[in-house]
């Protein structure tokens, strides 16, 4: 009787060890499970840190060459803007020469109108003086020139100009042989005649028969004839030369002594 209950503790004790057992192993598989879930979503958390620390180092490595690039772009602009200071500058200092100029140059605008008139008389009294060839021509560019005092649509420069024109083609006159065809009153009578002018110290005449040469006589201010056989060939062969049908050479013209002073 004893030994049955004592068998019966026992194995009363066995299941409940063995209850107890299969409890433990329970709760430490849940724990397991629980730790597995942890370190799994620990795992994602620290795919995701990385993911994003990768993607900022990405974009820190692109703003850093950006960052590098618009360096370099500041810099070239700083030289560039430094040179433009230079030619604002130099375009400054210009532009008050340039005003102060346009100050002067009232002033000059001023004196030059007096300046070109008096010129303009002068040229007019020389031509007047002067040996009288191509005499029409030159009077009627004087009268061109008076004629621009008055015009408003020429500056003064340009009226200056004109003038300064006018002096030089004159000059000019005095350094060259010409030829031209006019007419001149022999007689009474207008003839046809070829003039030959020989720089100013010479200025001649001859029909276009040749029948009759003359000269311009400066101190009795007119034409006076001349010996036929003395200069007819002479003058012909002036009047070829200056049309370049023939070469030059010396030639016997009328030319008037210099006076004793």
């Amino acid at each position: 009787m004893t030994m049955h209950r004592l068998r019966r503790v026992l194995i009363a004790a066995l299941i409940a060890a063995g209850a107890l057992g299969s409890s433990v192993v329970a709760v430490q598989a849940n724990t397991l499970d629980s730790v597995l879930a942890v370190g799994k979503s620990k795992n994602a958390a620290a795919r995701k840190s990385q993911e994003k620390i990768d993607r900022l180092a990405e974009e820190t490595r692109d703003l850093l060459s950006d960052y590098k690039t618009v360096t370099k772009q500041v810099d070239g602009l700083k030289v560039y803007n430094e040179r433009l200071q230079k030619q604002i500058d130099n375009q400054l200092a210009r532009i008050k020469v340039i005003e102060g100029n346009i100050d002067n140059s009232t002033v000059v605008a001023r004196q030059m109108t007096p300046l070109v008139i008096r010129m303009i008389d002068g040229l007019e009294q020389f031509v007047e003086l002067d040996v009288p060839f191509r005499k029409e021509e030159r009077l009627q560019r004087i009268a061109f020139l008076r004629n621009n005092l008055d015009r408003t649509d020429v500056s003064v420069a340009e009226k200056f100009r004109a003038v300064l024109e006018a002096y030089n083609i004159e000059l000019q006159y005095g350094r060259g042989i010409d030829t031209y065809k006019g007419t001149i009153d022999l007689d009474g009578a207008p003839r046809e005649v070829d003039f030959l002018q020989v720089g100013r110290i010479a200025l001649v005449y001859q029909t276009t028969d040749g029948a009759l040469t003359g000269a311009w006589d400066s101190d009795a201010g007119n034409w006076v004839e001349l010996p036929s056989g003395d200069y007819n060939a002479a003058i012909r062969k002036g009047i070829r030369i200056a049309k370049k049908q023939a070469t030059i050479e010396l030639l016997s013209m009328p030319v008037a002594a210099p006076e004793a002073n």
